[in-house]
């Protein structure tokens, strides 16, 4: 387990607002996108390439040693394709051709187009089937490295999800580390009403795994639960990351309208005005 300092959070509270600047500068330039789940993973993807990830190397992002990293829900691109400019992997004047015919920078991410992606996702249900066999291959190859998953608790319904946690269990795949960003939203409305899993960490627990549920926007309980997997030998670790919808931006916070977002200028502009008046206060 590795514990943060207060500066080392305060450190990270400044990377998540850039995020979300980036998030917000992406999708201005598209006109239209999934903010909302892009917003509350933020804290998530913050916490796992700023300070969980090994050997994460921009030159060399194929390095055999180096930790996975899955996006499930690809719809949730747009903070996968900022912490990936962030941290070296490709300029930020690709922002401004995001959506575009022939972009690096697609409606879902694209191992083929931009170095950083493990993995083509965006048709739900298959990020944790890839990551369990990449687990399993790391293991075969005695590699030290582990695959990190995060899931939409909207892409639960699909039946290949439950398999490879059938698969992960019963290999053993221990350096497996899956993380639901539970907003409680989906494009059709409350994940709860649409397709009930609750209690979700005993459905996993049955399969085998162990569980943990923590705040998905602290970034204290974020870190001390990722550096802590596996929870127990043998098993694949699962955290539930309770997490807000469009989590920074007040008039899009905990709503199913911000799960696609068509682009409106004057809201863009509030959006910046809020995400700035954050960064300051963070100094």
């Amino acid at each position: 387990m590795q514990k943060i300092t207060d500066a080392e959070e305060l450190e990270l509270k400044r990377h998540a607002v850039q995020l979300r600047k980036d998030v917000l500068a992406i999708i201005k330039a598209g006109d239209a996108g999934h903010i909302g789940g892009a917003l509350s993973a933020t804290e998530l993807m913050t916490s796992l390439f700023y300070k969980v990830l090994k050997n994460i190397d921009p030159k060399n992002p194929k390095r055999e040693d180096r930790d996975r990293f899955i996006m499930s829900a690809g719809h949730k691109c747009l903070i996968v394709y900022a912490v990936l400019a962030e941290k070296g992997f490709f300029s930020k004047d690709l922002f401004n051709t995001y959506f575009k015919i022939n972009s690096k920078l697609p409606g879902h991410p694209d191992m083929h187009k931009l170095p950083g992606i493990e993995s083509n996702t965006g048709s739900l249900g298959h990020g944790l089937p890839i990551a369990v066999g990449m687990g399993i291959g790391l293991k075969l190859d005695k590699n030290p490295a582990k695959v990190y998953v995060i899931m939409g608790d909207g892409e639960l319904g699909e039946g290949t999800n439950w398999e490879a946690a059938a698969a992960a269990s019963h290999h053993k795949v221990d350096n497996l580390v899956v993380m639901i960003d539970r907003n409680k939203f989906q494009l059709g409305g409350l994940t709860n009403e649409l397709m009930n899993f609750e209690p979700l960490a005993k459905r996993f627990e049955s399969f085998g795994w162990s569980t943990r549920s923590i705040d998905g926007h602290n970034f204290k309980e974020i870190i001390d639960n990722l550096t802590d997997a596996p929870f127990e030998p043998g098993k694949p670790s699962l955290i539930i990351c309770n997490t807000l919808k469009a989590k920074g931006i007040s008039f899009l916070e905990d709503t199913a309208g911000s799960h696609y977002w068509k682009v409106n200028p004057e809201q863009v502009v509030q959006a910046e005005k809020e995400l700035d008046a954050i960064a300051k206060e963070l100094g």
